[in-house]
């Protein structure tokens, strides 16, 4: 940092800024994590600056023997930690993961099936703002009135349909999956069946939820959030089916990967292989599952009545409050929420009737079950219109009392 104060104090200034935002700030956002120390480092380092077009041995650039070994590393952990047969780490986000493969699978004007962004989807699963509604022939599935993903629904759009992809994965649903039932539908009419575990990633790295590999024809994730490793994704998938997976990714939706993020993820993998990950996504499940408890014995409604993984959704439609209400005050407090969508939501995006909340983040500080509870109070207070300021003292106390790795 000392160099980049000299050379360039402004952006040194955001740095600090954001390093203290973070330190005195409790992240109860369901997308977001804490790496550790050796995965940020490895995103300061030379690799930054080595172009690597192509996959290890076969590379359209020279000099790429040390970025052969990282990524060959990088997969061969991937392989181990999600007991797949292949692995992709080259994609640069869950989203252009998710591209790649339905390129691979569905091609331009493919017919794919997928949730509804206001049931819990995610953009990249057929939303028309997306690309991957303009590129492709996409229907949507949403949530039956218990907020479950209404499988009646899935099958009825499929007969209908006749897609080349169905995709099973939200980015809020709080449930779990049954990727057994999705992949009857999917072979009942010749789809593919893709599951998008961005969101639950590391539970089911840790063995705590079920796994989708080796029942989907093709898994694509995020690296970051519950599995706690750099911004980036990855695609896992047969050997069967592989090479035009890989070909999807390169030359086909990017071109040269970065080898810095890609070490990153080797790390993250090899921390996530540890028996202390199994620990700590435990944890974030209890976490997860007893702010829910308490936010639903103060009053407040959870979609679905509860959660099986990481996520908290709330439905704010009883209360005086929408979701952006609540978010910009409890950034007052030092609480960083996210406002969205809840089924049915008569709101806008920007505005929305709910929150989604997750613990990943404030379990990688240490948090158990009685800070769980310091901060449901907080989360219940503020939608009750209590004074965020006065939530002030408490929440630094708790960061203090929990540093970030």
């Amino acid at each position: 940092m000392n160099m980049l104060q000299s050379q360039d104090a402004e952006i040194a200034g955001h740095l600090e800024q954001e390093d203290r935002r973070q330190k005195t700030t409790l992240t109860l956002i369901a997308s977001e994590n804490h790496c550790s120390a050796a995965v940020r480092e490895t995103g300061s380092s030379r690799l930054t600056d080595k172009y690597a077009e192509g996959y290890p041995s076969r590379r359209y650039y020279g000099g790429c023997e040390v970025a052969d070994a990282v990524e060959d590393l990088a997969r061969t952990r991937a392989k181990q930690l999600f007991k797949a047969e292949a692995a992709n780490v080259q994609p640069h986000s869950g989203t252009t993961a998710n591209l790649s493969v339905l390129m691979a699978l569905a091609g331009t004007n493919g017919r794919i099936v997928g949730m509804s962004l206001k049931d819990g989807g995610h953009l990249s699963h057929g939303h028309p703002k997306s690309h991957t509604g303009m590129l492709f022939d996409p229907k949507q599935y949403g949530v039956d009135v218990n907020g479950l993903i209404d499988m009646d629904e899935v099958r009825d759009l499929c007969k209908q349909h006749r897609p080349h992809v169905l995709i099973a994965g939200g980015s809020a649903y709080a449930r779990k999956i049954d990727y057994e039932a999705f992949a009857a539908i999917a072979q009942e009419f010749d789809a593919y069946l893709l599951a998008d575990i961005a969101h639950p990633a590391g539970l089911i790295a840790g063995g705590v939820i079920p796994s989708p590999v080796g029942v989907a024809d093709v898994v694509t994730m995020t690296t970051h959030k519950t599995l706690r490793g750099p911004r980036g994704g990855m695609i896992l998938a047969s050997d069967e089916i592989s090479k035009k997976i890989n070909s999807a990714v390169f030359p086909g939706s990017q071109g040269g990967p970065l080898m810095q993020q890609i070490a990153g993820k080797a790390v993250a993998f090899g921390e996530a292989l540890q028996p202390s990950f199994r620990d700590y996504q435990l944890q974030v499940q209890a976490n997860a599952a007893h702010l829910a408890a308490c936010l639903e014995s103060d009053g407040l409604k959870i979609v679905s009545g509860g959660t099986d993984n990481h996520i908290v959704l709330v439905d704010l439609q009883e209360t005086e409050v929408t979701g952006a209400d609540v978010e910009e005050r409890a950034l007052i407090a030092g609480l960083a929420v996210n406002k969205n969508a809840v089924p049915n939501d008569p709101r806008p995006p920007m505005v929305t009737s709910g929150l989604r909340l997750g613990t990943p983040a404030v379990t990688t500080r240490g948090f158990g079950k009685a800070e769980i509870e310091v901060a449901a109070k907080i989360v219940s207070g503020i939608v009750r219109g209590e004074d965020p300021r006065s939530y002030q003292t408490v929440v630094q106390e708790l960061c203090e009392a929990h540093p970030l790795p």
